[in-house]
């Protein structure tokens, strides 16, 4: 098995097997425009040391902090994170990097970036699952830490919620539907146990999308302006507006999770539970970490091993 395959598991024959902390092998990077800035923005990907976390790094500013739920100051759109010492040092559209990140089991990375936002690319977190696999991983004597949920947790916004509940199986399963107005996407839902294949089959290619008659309002409050048919699905009403079409018909679904996978690995370990979500949005998920959270009852950090399948 590779990546977080040997993290995330269906069997419930299991054995016990460390768990150890992972980087990258080497530094790679890449050039793309901001989705809701339009500004061009060089990304670099590092190593780091043990217990180094997720950390982003503004170049242009000197300052690094961790991407890190309750550093969450925005996610309109997207999920942006601040330096809690440096405010105006923030970084917008970190949640398509993040899943990549977990999906290939690194615990410790410094995202480099020289503006506020990191590139979209094409929409989607398969150019950032590429950039690691051309980087390759390297795992790290120190144990990983695994947040297991230990008690139900659900938060709701009108007719939306999402909860994570306990679970027996040895990661992340995760359960999500949308229902849309807009009849080429209408209601759809999507179950998966999180593994490192099937995030780069199911997920990993699901772009952002967003309708076109929103688009206009979206610039005019400084948002989407980097937004195009190269990097974003375009829906009206009963028609995609990207020539080649959609990747799969649920794409919406799947990118819907894509980004749930990565608000939620701004817990900064990897989660053991079930996740469930009816019409989540970054709101709603860095809400549901933030309630996990308050309550150290909710939850336990542990250490050395973790299920594998047998």
């Amino acid at each position: 098995m590779d990546g977080l395959a040997d993290n995330f598991l269906r069997s419930s024959n299991t054995v016990s097997m460390p768990l150890r902390q992972r980087t990258l092998a080497h530094s790679i990077g890449c050039v793309g425009v901001g989705l809701h800035s339009g500004q061009d923005v060089s990304l670099s990907l590092h190593p780091a040391a043990a217990d180094c976390g997720i950390v982003i790094r503004r170049s242009d500013l000197g300052v690094s902090f961790p991407v890190r739920f309750d550093l969450v100051t925005d996610t309109r759109l997207c999920t942006l994170v601040s330096s809690a010492e440096s405010p105006n040092a923030r970084v917008g559209t970190v949640e398509h990097i993040m899943a990549a990140l977990a999906a290939a089991g690194i615990t410790n990375a410094v995202i480099e970036v020289d503006g506020a936002e990191i590139p979209a690319l094409d929409g989607s977190a398969a150019p950032f699952l590429f950039l690691i696999d051309c980087a390759g991983v390297v795992d790290q004597i120190e144990s990983a830490g695994v947040i297991e949920v230990l008690h139900p947790v659900r938060v709701e916004h009108g007719d939306a919620f999402a909860e994570l509940l306990p679970s027996p199986f040895c990661g992340l399963q995760m359960e999500i539907s949308i229902d849309f107005s807009a009849s080429v996407i209408g209601r759809q839902s999507l179950r998966l146990d999180l593994n490192l294949s099937n995030f780069r089959h199911e997920l990993a290619g699901a772009r952002t999308f967003a309708m076109a008659a929103e688009i206009d309002d979206l610039r005019k409050a400084g948002l989407a302006r980097g937004g195009s048919l190269d990097n974003a699905v375009v829906v009206d009403g009963d028609r995609v507006l990207n020539p080649a079409g959609l990747h799969s018909p649920d794409e919406f679904v799947r990118h819907k999770m894509l980004d749930a996978v990565g608000d939620l690995y701004l817990a900064g370990a990897a989660l053991q539970g079930r996740f469930r979500a009816h019409r989540p949005g970054h709101a709603l998920n860095n809400k549901l970490l933030r309630a996990l959270f308050a309550n150290p009852a909710n939850y336990a950090l542990s250490f050395g091993s973790l299920a594998r399948a047998a």
